[in-house]
């Protein structure tokens, strides 16, 4: 399957969102009786963002004057436009999506790093699996497969395409489909798919159905790509980029903290996902570093231009604050 890109409809996302909504974000407004100041942050209910809970919790946030709400909700598709609109100050993406979000003249800037992929297939978060029953045991196998992935044209098909030529696989024939991240150990076990880009909790749950891991399409990819990151809207900096400032640090601190104390990350989990407590101890966490590798996303780049997900190489040094 040849998917076309997306971007028209990202762009009138964000028009519709900027004429209708009354902005929700929060800074700029009155500060909190306790003289914080409110911002809200959207993510997604997934592992990576541990650390953002664990550092309200421990009060990093807070030691730096922010209010913190944290909003779960769809992928970048949904939370790009609503940092445009200004309906969120922060969200938490992929890194795909911002350069393409970028390339289409959307004002957003990456302010922290969110996940760095481990560089070991065998303890990575997030593979690329093929059912109990396949007979699939390499990315080369897949040609003609149909490969689930959450979102067309962006880090997962192009990973996933990657893999399969450090394979020595054909990506040509690949048929990318749409699916959440929750639903596809179902697809794998029902024999909807023939392969899907897992990513935790729901990696593991796979593997406990009997999937099998036949890539880690990070690693491949490169073993030091910052997966994902938080943003923020140009507008939000230039206003009061004060408030960006302490976010970042306070991201960067809960980083190091979830770093430094795995049991305490996992604990963190309970607060806003429904995962069994029993599965924490099996869970493959990313790496929480606060850097980001240059050198890690420019390969990410170039593969995106080769795919045609973007037309030229994108700007990096405007994108990353």
């Amino acid at each position: 399957m040849t998917a076309k890109k997306t971007g028209p409809g990202v762009l009138a996302a964000v028009a519709a969102l900027t004429l209708t909504a009354t902005a929700c974000g929060s800074t700029g407004t009155d500060t909190t009786e306790d003289g914080l100041t409110p911002v809200t942050v959207g993510v997604l209910p997934i592992t990576a963002v541990a650390p953002l809970y664990l550092g309200v919790e421990q009060g990093f946030f807070e030691e730096r004057g922010l209010d913190v709400t944290i909003e779960t909700g769809g992928g970048g598709a949904t939370t790009v436009p609503r940092v445009v609109s200004g309906e969120l100050d922060f969200a938490f993406g992929n890194v795909a999506s911002l350069i393409i979000a970028r390339e289409q003249g959307l004002p957003l800037t990456v302010v922290a790093n969110g996940m760095t992929t481990t560089g070991d297939a065998a303890t990575d978060y997030s593979a690329l699996v093929v059912g109990a029953d396949s007979d699939v045991t390499s990315a080369a196998d897949l040609d003609g497969a149909t490969v689930a992935i959450d979102n067309l044209n962006n880090i997962g098909d192009t990973s996933v395409r990657n893999s399969v030529r450090v394979a020595g696989g054909d990506p040509a024939d690949l048929d990318f489909i749409e699916l959440a991240f929750p639903d596809m150990p179902g697809a794998l076990d029902n024999g909807q798919v023939d392969a899907a880009w897992v990513v935790e909790p729901f990696l593991t749950i796979a593997l406990e159905q009997g999937a099998t891991e036949i890539a880690g399409n990070f690693v491949d990819l490169h073993p030091e790509l910052s997966i994902a990151t938080y943003f923020t809207s140009d507008d939000l900096i230039g206003s009061d980029p004060d408030t960006v400032d302490a976010f970042t640090e306070a991201m960067n601190e809960s980083l190091a903290f979830a770093s430094d104390h795995p049991e305490e990350t996992a604990q963190t989990l309970t607060a806003y996902t429904e995962i069994d407590p029993a599965l924490f101890d099996q869970l493959r966490w990313p790496r929480f570093r606060a850097e980001i590798d240059r050198d890690a996303l420019e390969t990410l780049a170039d593969l995106m231009v080769t795919d045609g997900i973007v037309d030229a190489d994108p700007d990096l040094d405007s994108l990353i604050r």
